[in-house]
């Protein structure tokens, strides 16, 4: 490999998890329009394992911002990312693979005042989650003209926590 092909290599990680930051940080803000356009135009996602559903980008955009009305509060982490790169003979391709580890802690609706708006603050939010989920997300990524997009991204849910009064109620 030349520097040339080891930069480029270097650039398309950094390229590939600004996108995948992207992603757990418009489902967390709801930033709908954001989402959808992490996707390639024919973009799905699989939220199947965590009781939702499977379709093109737009439409699993849509049930999100109607589901996550629920959840004012919620925060992925996002770890463990193992890429593979498409390998063309020594040359990075246009497709790339990953899948990563998460956390999602949130925090359900329980009145009027835990709805956070922007002139909100700490002390009007919720300081502990009632519902936590963790397993692992499976990327794929495609290069277009406007940089790395998700081509498919699939949840596979593997725990869920429920904790007080949810867990007893």
């Amino acid at each position: 490999m030349t520097q040339r092909v080891d930069l480029s290599t270097v650039m398309d990680r950094l390229s590939i998890d600004a996108v995948i930051t992207g992603y757990a940080v418009a489902v967390d803000d709801g930033a709908w329009t954001d989402y959808r356009a992490l996707f390639t135009a024919d973009g799905r996602a699989d939220y199947r394992t965590a009781g939702g559903i499977e379709g093109p980008a737009a439409e699993v955009a849509e049930w999100l911002r109607e589901t996550m009305l629920l959840f004012p509060v919620r925060q992925h982490l996002i770890v463990n990312r193992r890429l593979a790169l498409q390998d063309l003979g020594g040359y990075p391709g246009d497709r790339a693979r990953l899948q990563a580890d998460y956390m999602n802690p949130m925090r359900l609706v329980s009145g009027p005042q835990e709805t956070p708006g922007p002139d909100t603050g700490p002390a009007d939010r919720p300081t502990s989650p009632n519902f936590v989920s963790g397993g692992r997300y499976a990327f794929e990524l495609l290069r277009t003209e406007g940089g790395w997009r998700i081509r498919g991204v699939t949840v596979h849910e593997k725990w869920r926590d429920l904790s007080g009064s949810l867990a007893t109620g």
